[in-house]
């Protein structure tokens, strides 16, 4: 009966198959992961390799890039095409990081450079047995209980499917597209669906932090390092230790943070300032941008090999102007969150409203959607939302006259029966609201484009309302 319950316990160990021409590299990985309760095979060549993930069901492959009778990423090629459902990493050369790129174009779950850090190799076999686990439970389907990819449109059926199959990898991944698609949305569903949806996800806006702070902010610091430095801190990258970081336009980032940023992509492993030694790191890397990368590393303002490591992976996240289909069931939701927050029931949206807002081209997209929404629910006293409620930039503006096509600026038009002052005020809200959109919302950078200091506008947006 003992041997009944132990063969039963070893089958129900993980299964690993290591594929290397090296005697002693198979036996320092087999007995590494022996020690962690997982069940081994090796292979010294592809052809073995192949037999044997043809006899047996493997939760995780690890294959060396040079191999007697062919290169690892044959096999991984012939992975994806034959047993797709087995991840399958690669052991690189100390440096070769062109061959890792090429094994994560062709589908490969991670890569580890030799000499082998055994820290890193335990993560990265730890994340795929827990990604091979969760495809084979029904944690698979597990819904993400935040904000989701609304519409039934091509483009985001195609998204969608594009999310899931990354979500297998631990490649970086760089999300494209203009300002208020969802890029972070984007960027938390990877994080959702993948084997690190247990980790931490971390968000860091580039733009957002001083360039002097900066690498203090994302590796940490000593204490003692610096002026200021009173305790030891843990910086960003070291905050997502086992989960995903989100580096949110990350166009914005300085070349010498560039720099920085390509070795922790390489290395997996940060240096926090003040620190003699580096420290390993296991985090996946997610970035974003409304610009675009290619064009700013033509202009030398973006590493051409940091470009190249962080876009193994690139997804396009559409316009809304590109899907105007999906437009009545995005705003249906908008307004019931816009409800839920005000405590009152969700408005219909009349046929006239819907059509007005198919035909408009939304440069801020959704962001802007939501805007528009938000201030037809105020002038909205009713149950519906009508054409009237709507407003939206430019669409209310009269055929170009003479004067405006030359580039004459036109006077505001006066309504009889209303005071200058609400009209005057109504003119700044749209100024301000139009700077704020302009920026992306960052109001220093609205309050120099208003030509005003930043405690001005502050005041300005409190006494006038705007959220």
């Amino acid at each position: 009966m003992s041997e009944v319950a132990a063969a039963r316990d070893a089958a129900a160990q993980p299964l690993v198959l290591i594929v290397d021409d090296e005697p002693d590299l198979l036996e320092l990985i087999s007995l590494t992961l022996s020690r962690m309760s997982f069940r081994t095979r090796t292979a010294p060549d592809l052809a073995t390799a192949r037999r044997l993930l043809k006899a047996e069901s493997f939760d995780l492959c690890l294959t060396d890039m040079r191999l007697p009778d062919g290169d690892g990423l044959d096999l991984v090629a012939w992975i994806q095409e034959n047993r797709a459902t087995v991840p399958v990493a690669v052991i690189t050369a100390h440096g070769n990081v062109e061959s890792a790129v090429r094994a994560l174009k062709l589908g490969a779950f991670d890569f580890v450079s030799k000499p082998l850090d055994l820290g890193v190799l335990r993560k990265l076999v730890g994340s795929a047995i827990k990604l091979r686990a969760a495809e084979a439970s029904s944690q698979a389907t597990a819904t993400f209980r935040g904000p989701r990819l609304l519409g039934r449109s091509a483009v985001m059926e195609q998204l969608r499917d594009l999310i899931a199959r990354v979500a297998r990898s631990q490649a970086p991944v760089h999300i494209s597209g203009e300002s208020g698609t969802g890029k972070e949305l984007v960027a938390r569903l990877i994080h959702e669906s993948g084997a690190r949806r247990e980790g931490p996800f971390v968000a860091v806006n580039c733009g957002a932090i001083p360039t002097e702070l900066m690498e203090s902010e994302l590796f940490g610091h000593k204490r003692g390092s610096f002026t200021g430095a009173i305790a030891d801190k843990k910086g960003l990258v070291q905050s997502a230790e086992g989960g995903t970081l989100f580096l949110d336009e990350v166009a914005d980032l300085p070349l010498h943070m560039q720099v920085k940023l390509l070795r922790v992509v390489q290395e997996k492993t940060v240096r926090p300032v003040g620190e003699a030694r580096e420290e390993t790191v296991d985090v996946r890397i997610l970035s974003a941008t409304h610009k675009s990368l290619a064009e700013l590393v033509a202009q030398g303002l973006f590493r051409e090999d940091l470009f190249y490591r962080i876009n193994v992976i690139e997804l396009r996240v559409p316009a809304l102007r590109e899907r105007s289909g999906d437009i009545p069931e995005i705003a249906e939701m908008i307004l019931e969150r816009l409800a839920r927050r005000s405590g009152t029931a969700a408005p219909r949206i009349a046929a006239d409203a819907t059509q007005l807002l198919q035909g408009y081209e939304f440069p801020g997209n959704v962001r802007e959607l939501e805007n528009v929404l938000e201030r037809a629910l105020t002038l909205s006293t009713g149950t519906e939302i009508t054409a009237e409620h709507i407003r939206l930039r430019g669409a209310a503006r009269p055929a170009a006259e003479p004067a405006a096509s030359a580039g004459v600026a036109t006077a505001p038009t006066v309504e009889a029966g209303t005071g200058l002052g609400s009209q005057l005020e109504s003119i700044e809200r749209e100024a301000i609201v139009k700077a704020l959109e302009k920026t992306r919302y960052n109001k220093t950078a609205a309050a120099k484009l208003l030509g005003m200091s930043f405690r001005a506008l502050r005041y300005r947006i409190k006494k006038l309302g705007i959220e």
